[in-house]
């Protein structure tokens, strides 16, 4: 029995509310790091979604954000970021997303990136295409960087300086020939943005499975090009970064990026 995109997008919405439920609490922060952090909320968005599998697949495998990787069927493996944005959320910042992904002898199959503030569910099914509260959705139409409004993330808690330079000087020259690039902090529906056309491209360098899994799958089910850096479609692995872009401009923005 395989699961199903409605199940998960199920799950998905189950989680969100008890983030947007969560929203305006004060929250009890853990640190998993000087600058990564948790909240108690990421961990009750990620108990549910994991009992929800578990309850109807409990030999598959996961891979969560805060619990790590827990063991099962080599070819039944779900990658789970039960908050995406949580910086934002803890900011009471009404950006971020439940991201879950189900992947199948290594090809995603499901994706749901779902986003509570705005009630708006991007799904999407691997050679059946992407939607957004159900309506088909497709990458723009830009036809070259000039024109584009593009994404990114960069990473906060690097530690070589060399590296932060070098990404902020990517982030500035691309800044310079397009209209502009956005980093609003949630990986998961930056992808999605660029899925629905709102935004015509996104990279990131030094990212989780957990982050790009559902977003990718739905973007590629809208039409954009994914890939690495070096434009290898085969992208969903270590180290995992990504260019997603719509096709008119994703081989000017690899030149620009390298």
């Amino acid at each position: 029995m395989e699961p199903t995109l409605n199940q998960v997008i199920a799950w998905a919405k189950a989680a969100g509310q008890i983030a947007l439920d969560g929203l305006h609490t004060k929250h009890t922060i853990g640190y998993k790091s000087e600058t990564d952090f948790v909240t108690e909320v990421d961990h009750a968005c990620e108990k549910l979604l994991m009992d929800s599998i578990f309850g109807g697949f409990p030999d598959h495998s996961i891979i969560a954000e805060e619990t790590g990787k827990v063991k099962g069927h080599a070819d039944h493996c779900w990658h789970i970021d039960p908050l995406d944005g949580t910086i934002n959320y803890s900011h009471k910042v009404p950006f971020f997303a439940i991201s879950v992904a189900y992947q199948f002898q290594g090809k995603l199959q499901l994706g749901v990136v779902y986003d509570p503030s705005h009630d708006e569910c991007f799904s999407a099914e691997r050679g059946k295409g992407a939607w957004l509260n159900g309506e088909a959705i497709h990458v723009s139409d830009c036809p070259d960087l000039q024109h584009s409004l593009l994404v990114t993330g960069l990473p906060h808690n690097e530690p070589d300086l060399t590296v932060v330079s070098r990404r902020m000087e990517i982030f500035g020259r691309i800044t310079n020939i397009t209209q502009g690039v956005r980093r609003l902090g949630s990986a998961a529906i930056d992808m999605c943005y660029v899925a629905c056309g709102r935004l015509d491209g996104y990279w990131e360098e030094k990212i989780n499975s957990w982050d790009i899994a559902a977003g990718s799958l739905i973007c590629k089910e809208a039409g954009a090009m994914v890939t690495d850096f070096q434009g290898n479609p085969d992208y969903f692995k270590p180290p995992y970064g990504l260019v997603a872009s719509a096709p008119g401009i994703h081989e000017e923005l690899l030149k620009n990026l390298s």
